[in-house]
């Protein structure tokens, strides 16, 4: 029976699931592909004629410039609240896709210390990434001036606490260096409360809270609707990239043979919701000094 914190169903039935990387649990193998024991996998690039990754790797390699033009996109509205949050959420998320192609990219050997610490690191990314997207709904409530340090300081502390946790914990499960957060019993459950808390728990949280957050804002303070569906167009997208990775991944792995899984939809989907993040902040918010405070009645 499974319970709460076991990995081996995650790791069995989703290809390219980097999260359960423990050097005592994998034997460090030339060929294997990304996680633990999974019934479909694509193989090390070089093993087998397998040539990596190559359609995620091709996604987040896309992804990476687009997310430099939304950031410049925000840099350029200097009147807009919570611009500097904004920004710092997608330098987040911009930093998740390279560590993501190393990750799950079928480059590296598994097992490896190498990318043991290369996963935690990402992992940690990728929880100070929803911290952010959480903080940056935070802002939007203004009980805090955006752009100053009233704001920046506990943005920023959110975000480092929550790479920190992130990073020791996966760090501490993959290396083993104390026996604190070692692999729970029985080890072939791949069990561990605390990296599930940080890589599934923490951004299910964070997202759903920014959701209520925004849909807070948007209908009762600003009494609009407009901007309320490119919220739950972005939540949708963010939901159907989760669904491609965990529910497809096997099906289309199986179905190509394991040259392809649903890894790249999820990161297409994912970064077109960030896309969509950007547009729900644009619209609402102004562009420059000139046109009405933003949440006028409001402040």
């Amino acid at each position: 029976m499974t319970g709460f914190g076991d990995f081996k169903p995650l790791c069995t039935n989703t290809p390219s699931y980097p999260w359960y990387i423990n050097s005592t649990v994998i034997t460090p193998s030339s060929g294997d592909p990304v996680g633990i024991n999974p019934s479909c996998g694509i193989p090390r690039v070089g093993t087998d004629g397998s040539i990596s990754n190559i359609a995620n790797i091709l996604a987040c390699g896309l992804s990476i410039p687009f997310v430099g033009l939304l950031i410049y996109a925000v840099s350029r509205r200097k009147a807009a609240v919570g611009r500097v949050e904004l920004r710092l959420f997608l330098v987040l998320y911009l930093l998740t896709l390279p560590f993501q192609i190393m990750t799950t990219g079928s480059l590296l050997e598994q097992g490896s210390t190498a990318l043991v610490v290369l996963t935690a690191i990402h992992a940690g990314l990728v929880a100070a990434l929803f911290g952010a997207l959480l903080a940056n709904a935070l802002v939007a409530t203004q009980i805090v001036e955006d752009g100053t340090m009233s704001s920046i300081i506990p943005f920023t502390f959110l975000c480092l606490i929550s790479f920190v946790a992130a990073l020791y914990v996966s760090l501490d499960v993959g290396l083993g260096f104390t026996t604190t957060l070692e692999p729970g019993d029985p080890q072939a459950a791949l069990h561990s409360v605390a990296l599930f808390i940080v890589t599934s728990m923490w951004p299910g949280v964070c997202a759903l809270a920014y959701l209520g957050l925004m849909a807070y804002i948007v209908l009762s303070v600003l009494n609009e609707v407009k901007p309320m569906w490119f919220y739950v167009i972005a939540a949708i997208l963010f939901v159907l990239g989760q669904l491609a990775w965990f529910l497809l991944g096997k099906v289309i792995c199986k179905g190509s043979d394991a040259k392809v899984d649903g890894s790249f939809i999820g990161t297409v989907l994912e970064t077109a919701a960030v896309g969509v993040i950007y547009l729900a902040w644009k619209s609402i918010t102004e562009e420059s000094w000139d046109e009405d405070p933003y949440y006028g009645g409001y402040q």
